[in-house]
């Protein structure tokens, strides 16, 4: 594995094919207020590229081509945040997407625990190193250990979305899961839009 960063954008240059695994790393869980720092993207060759942003420098059309093409999957764990910060800041709602939170709630139904650490340990055996999670991704320079964990956020996610989808065919889950990827756009939206606490569907 070999990790990249770019200032900015995403070079011309670099491509993937078939589906990339994205995350994104932010100031906050605030997208009104806690502004994007960093895209980070693996393909299957296992190389981490990580797009560094500048305070209020948010020109980057590679990147929003890259999330607009359709022929590209986009990898994502817990994909309704990190499409909310790509739409608020870059203006681009990725699509196609494949959420790995999502089909997990769908098919582990025998647990509560989703995040992509308890994942990566059941599924895959893999343990994550979380440290540098709450740290400050707006920093003039990313830390190794920032860089590190950028990296094995996306690494993983691959692999990942082919256990799931098993699971998924598995447990005769596939068509739903399906469902609410395709719902998922209208749900971020709603959340930029203030309903992000709100669940519109709710009796009260």
């Amino acid at each position: 594995m070999t990790i990249t960063v770019h200032h900015g954008d995403l070079p011309a240059n670099v491509k993937f094919s078939g589906s990339v695994a994205v995350d994104t790393e932010t100031m906050g869980l605030n997208h009104a207020r806690d502004r994007l720092c960093v895209v980070q993207l693996c393909g299957h060759d296992g190389d981490v590229h990580i797009v560094r942003f500048a305070p209020h420098e948010f020109d980057a059309p590679n990147l929003v081509k890259l999330f607009a093409d359709e022929h590209v999957v986009k990898i994502f764990h817990f994909a309704r945040f990190d499409l909310g910060a790509v739409k608020n800041y870059l203006d681009v709602l990725p699509y196609p997407v494949y959420c790995t939170k999502i089909a997990s709630m769908l098919v582990r139904t025998y647990t509560d625990r989703h995040s992509l650490k308890e994942l990566c340990k059941e599924l895959l055996g893999v343990e994550l190193n979380k440290a540098a999670q709450s740290s400050d991704w707006g920093a003039p320079d990313l830390s190794q250990d920032q860089m590190e964990y950028a990296a094995q956020d996306v690494i993983h996610l691959h692999n990942l979305r082919e256990k799931l989808d098993a699971m998924l065919l598995r447990e005769g889950r596939t068509g739903l899961y399906q469902a609410c990827v395709e719902f998922l756009p209208v749900r971020v939206m709603l959340d930029l839009a203030g309903w992000e606490s709100k669940d519109i569907f709710a009796h009260h």
